[in-house]
């Protein structure tokens, strides 16, 4: 299960909901698995010809091309391409939702000076799920919270495809407002868009507060001494991935034996990306419920993980001339500047998926009553914990040890504490709103100055 990071807010008479993903294994027949793949080359041609279709009426007439315009299309379409009848309406129309999405995405990036990226037209391997927004999908015999079964074999019907055999592991709770088909290399899943109401807020039973420092040598230390060993999932895998890697590269392109190793990677990373997840979904529900209120740096990720600035410097050159004269040169030589060693670091970094277990203690804590706040992360492995001096070390150095208060600790401990006690003291930082466009596009109107991004 996934939880939204966004949460709809409350409305006029009514309980605030929380929305979530409900996941489940599909188990499609040959015959069933080959008209999935056929509906999801059939809405990739409609993404791709829509975006076409946007890309050309602003290219060569400066016309913006609406959902509304694009939608009003579609029974001209199934007109025209009969075997766009055999597809569920509502599907067509969310992919056309999905683009409309990424345009408005891309547009919100330009007026706020960011890189834009605008939108690209989907291979084969990169558009892998269609989705049913409200109706054409129902699940026969589902999983009850009275059932004793752990799991329980049932059947999801959807319109124009037939019933697919799906295992359910848990009961969904809520109301169900869509259903997404997603492809992922040799599987297919359904992912359930579910809304809860909210009744009431719950009570922790625990009034406890923690800092915790997350870290590479332990994934995360906290203020209470305590450790979590880091799993280095990718890391274990690494070689056998490397491995899939260099056997694929020798297969001729369009064979069945490079199918094989295509799966076979897939599988490899599909398992990389499975096991970090229930390691961190294992790792923030073991907290949560230990604990009321979790305190995090601040981290900017992306930020850390950045690729190192080149380090140029100009070698002057002489060169004679035929006649005996001389020429003076500049050739630009680079010097090293540490870009393997931090792209290693970036890797374990990427591996840790920080981020990501945040974002998980942070949506289980409000499903218990509990919080999860952030501070600034300056210095907090630097200033000593028991004095508060600056005790500058280097980033191998992994003990502190403090000369004014004698202070003899792990670092990340020393971390981990000076992030509870910045928090006691100072409180959270303030959440960062996004920035909202400051140029708008009316109907029909001219988009903002993106003629370079097309």
């Amino acid at each position: 299960m996934e939880d939204a990071n966004d949460t709809p807010g409350p409305q006029p008479d009514e309980a605030p909901v929380r929305v979530k993903a409900y996941v489940y294994r599909l188990y499609p027949t040959r015959k069933q698995e080959s008209t999935l793949l056929w509906t999801l080359r059939r809405c990739k041609e409609l993404y791709n010809a829509s975006l076409e279709e946007r890309t050309a009426a602003y290219k060569m007439a400066d016309v913006s091309v609406s959902y509304g315009m694009q939608a009003d299309q579609l029974p001209q379409v199934k007109q025209e391409r009969l075997e766009y009848q055999e597809i569920h309406s509502q599907v067509q129309q969310d992919v056309l939702r999905r683009l409309d999405k990424a345009m408005r995405a891309f547009f919100r990036r330009v007026a706020e000076g960011q890189t834009p990226g605008y939108p690209r037209y989907k291979s084969n391997t990169r558009y892998r799920s269609f989705t049913y927004p409200q109706s054409g999908y129902t699940i026969i015999g589902a999983l009850t919270p009275h059932d004793n079964k752990g799991k329980k074999t049932c059947r999801l019907k959807l319109s124009k495809i037939g019933h697919l055999k799906m295992v359910m592991h848990r009961p969904i709770k809520g109301s169900i407002k869509a259903c997404t088909i997603k492809h992922d290399g040799d599987q297919w899943y359904a992912v359930f868009s579910v809304e809860q109401a909210i009744h009431s807020t719950p009570v922790h039973p625990s009034s406890k507060t923690v800092g915790v420092d997350v870290g590479i040598t332990s994934y995360a230390t906290l203020s209470t001494g305590e450790q979590i060993a880091n799993p280095r999932i990718y890391r274990s895998t690494e070689q056998q991935i490397k491995e899939a890697h260099r056997k694929l590269s020798r297969r001729k392109r369009g064979s069945h034996r490079r199918n094989r190793a295509k799966r076979a990677l897939t599988r490899l990373y599909r398992k990389v990306r499975h096991r970090r997840q229930d390691f961190l979904h294992q790792t923030s529900r073991r907290l949560v419920n230990q604990y009321e209120t979790l305190v995090f740096e601040a981290l900017q990720i992306p930020n850390m993980t950045a690729r190192p600035k080149p380090k140029k410097e100009e070698i002057p050159i002489t060169t004679e001339g035929s006649e005996g004269s001389t020429t003076a040169a500049a050739v630009p030589h680079y010097l090293p500047n540490g870009a393997a060693a931090k792209s290693g670091l970036n890797k374990s970094i990427m591996d840790a998926a920080w981020g990501r277990f945040i974002t998980l203690c942070a949506c289980k804590a409000e499903e218990a009553g509990g919080m999860v706040m952030k501070v600034a992360p300056q210095q907090t492995s630097q200033v000593c914990s028991g004095c508060g001096v600056l005790v500058p070390k280097d980033l191998s150095v992994r003990w502190h040890s403090c000369s004014t208060c004698g202070a003899e600790l792990d670092r990340d401990e020393n971390a981990a504490l000076n992030v509870l006690r910045r928090y006691e003291l100072q409180g959270a930082l303030p959440v960062r709103k996004k920035g909202k466009p400051t140029r708008k596009v009316g109907r029909g109107g001219k988009r903002p100055t993106a003629t370079g991004a097309l």
